[in-house]
């Protein structure tokens, strides 16, 4: 464990015990959802992952330290201060040098879960390849970190504003590996079905749990992506979806957003263009994939 992290005395309990411990971002908190939704999803998220028994680690940068696990003030500081910045791995160090605070990543809580010990993190969707990145090379560093940090990923597949056949095409080329779970289809974050078939399905809980311990007894340094559909009865279209993000994106055009301002501002606009369905659809997706990585997570407690 690095000591320049502050863990919450929750997590650094469940650690030196070997019990199960679920790494959580906090983008999600304090730019992916409005307040006070975004506070009653990160209360509800952890009180999901605790519930099933796994130890809940959100992830984040506050007054210059980084957090493993975070109390109730500081989720609250994460939701409700508009000096939280959006922090990949590049920003890290500029972020503890300036003693700021930080919301981080996917990428970024991926390496920093990675340093801190935790290997299963939930989230709602990964970054990837954007539309039109064959003119303007826009590839999230998600999918960078996760070919090169061994920690298991759940999500609903790659935001679905996304070119997800790219995408899936770039895991590939990383040699990243993914599996859908309990479904053959990669999925399209709001929606159940892509079109696109995934390399590797499994059923069990116990197998996914199984691969992952033997990638590390291996040394495999790359993570593992578990593609976890939402669910069926929240789910939007994917023909609905691809007509409001088609929307989205042309206004994203004629305002001239781009580069990091532009997966926001999409997210957004698709919520007031679905009249609030998304962010819905959002929250239960992402609490579908906390009960996923802790169930996980637990089992591969037990495996260590």
């Amino acid at each position: 464990m690095q000591n320049s992290f502050k863990y919450s005395a929750e997590v650094l309990t469940s650690l030196r015990a070997g019990k199960a411990v679920l790494a959580l971002e906090s983008t999600i908190v304090a730019h992916g959802m409005p307040y006070p939704e975004n506070l009653e999803f990160a209360q509800e998220a952890e009180e999901l992952a605790r519930e099933i028994g796994a130890t809940p680690a959100t992830v984040a940068i506050l007054d210059g330290e980084v957090c493993i696990g975070l109390d109730g003030d500081q989720l609250h500081k994460l939701a409700t201060d508009p000096s939280v910045g959006k922090v990949a791995i590049r920003e890290i160090g500029l972020t503890l040098a300036n003693q700021g605070n930080g919301a981080t990543t996917v990428s970024a809580t991926m390496r920093l879960s990675h340093l801190a010990g935790l290997k299963v993190f939930a989230t709602g969707g990964i970054g990837g390849v954007h539309r039109g990145a064959e003119q303007d090379f826009d590839v999230s560093a998600d999918l960078i970190e996760l070919s090169r940090t061994p920690v298991m990923v759940i999500s609903a597949g790659a935001k679905a504003i996304l070119d997800l056949p790219k995408t899936l095409e770039y895991l590939e080329t990383m040699s990243v590996p993914v599996i859908g779970y309990q479904t053959d289809e990669f999925p399209a974050f709001y929606s159940r079905r892509s079109g696109l078939p995934i390399p590797q399905r499994v059923d069990a809980v116990e197998v996914i749990a199984r691969t992952f311990t033997q990638q590390l007894n291996l040394s495999i340094k790359s993570g593992l992506l578990i593609a976890n559909p939402v669910p069926a009865e929240i789910e939007i279209s994917f023909d609905e979806m691809s007509v409001h993000i088609g929307n989205a994106l042309s206004d994203a055009r004629r305002q001239g957003i781009i580069g990091k301002a532009l997966t926001p501002y999409l997210l957004g606009r698709i919520v007031e263009l679905t009249e609030g369905r998304s962010l819905v659809t959002n929250r239960a997706l992402a609490l579908n994939n906390v009960k996923l990585g802790a169930e996980i997570a637990g089992i591969m407690s037990e495996l260590a």
